[in-house]
């Protein structure tokens, strides 16, 4: 497609599943403070704790604390484990960190309006392994939860669409290319096809999410690209994408660099790792 001359390309520095906690604190902060420089953005696609606990959320603070560039975030299910997800939130955003729950952000990217399409997805299933919305009570409340998460990326995408820039940042899978690697019998606690109906309808520039550790990086819903930057795929701290803002309509995707293959982790520390 044809570009604004002049077009900015904007690095995004990507990561999910960092699990924060003060034993991990100095392999944080040095993974963090390796983005000076190298990103204009900051994107984490949930798991930012270990066990969802407020001292693990501060330890995220802390390594943010020096960046000068944006930092924004979603959920997953680790943060939310110790049932103090409320004490989480406010740690991150009194830290700073722009936290999406069933949000959107627009941001100016060196003059690149950027918008960012936040929440953490959840549960359900894909093609022949799909929870319906039947049965008893406790089992339609997922499903709905699902619901919610769907109508959130729906608004969220109406909402940033004049956006020279579109991403959305979840925790769970929209798609079961990037869950490949992962045992299929958990597939449904991995993600859902659900989340992928707005992706399709409204065509993002980016996806990314986390939450399989032993998924495949690169995956994609019709021409839209979908990553999994679960740290544990990518085999190290943080994924920079490259994309060309600028383009002459919010359709016209830009073309988006990646700049080598993830790094095949050893067996035994795929097989450690859990989503």
């Amino acid at each position: 497609m044809p570009t604004v001359e002049g077009a900015k390309t904007i690095r995004i520095a990507a990561a999910g599943d960092i699990h924060c906690a003060p034993s991990n604190c100095g392999q944080i902060e040095q993974a963090f403070a390796g983005l000076q420089g190298e990103a204009d953005l900051v994107l984490l696609a949930g798991d930012l704790t270990t066990h969802g606990r407020p001292e693990q959320a501060a330890v995220l603070v802390d390594a943010c604390r020096g960046l000068a560039v944006p930092v924004f975030a979603v959920l997953g299910n680790h943060d939310w484990h110790a049932d103090r997800g409320a004490e989480v939130i406010d740690v991150l955003v009194s830290g700073g960190v722009r936290l999406l729950e069933r949000e959107w952000a627009v941001c100016d990217v060196a003059g690149v309006r950027v918008g960012v399409v936040g929440t953490k997805g959840f549960v359900g299933g894909f093609p022949d392994s799909e929870l319906p919305d039947f049965g008893e009570p406790l089992l339609r409340q997922v499903y709905a939860e699902t619901t919610a998460e769907v109508e959130a990326l729906e608004r969220g995408l109406e909402a940033v669409a004049g956006c020279q820039l579109r991403i959305v940042l979840m925790h769970y899978a929209p798609v079961s290319a990037t869950l490949e690697g992962e045992r299929q019998t958990i597939w449904p606690f991995l993600g859902s096809a659900r989340l992928a109906e707005p992706i399709l309808r409204h065509e993002p520039d980016l996806v990314l999410h986390g939450h399989a550790h032993a998924g495949t990086f690169e995956g994609s819903l019709g021409a839209v690209p979908v990553y999994n930057v679960a740290v544990p795929v990518m085999g190290r701290d943080f994924w920079i994408f490259e994309l060309e803002g600028g383009t002459e309509s919010p359709r016209a995707h830009p073309d988006i660099h990646v700049e080598s293959e993830p790094a095949e982790l050893p067996a035994d520390i795929r097989a450690r790792t859990r989503p």
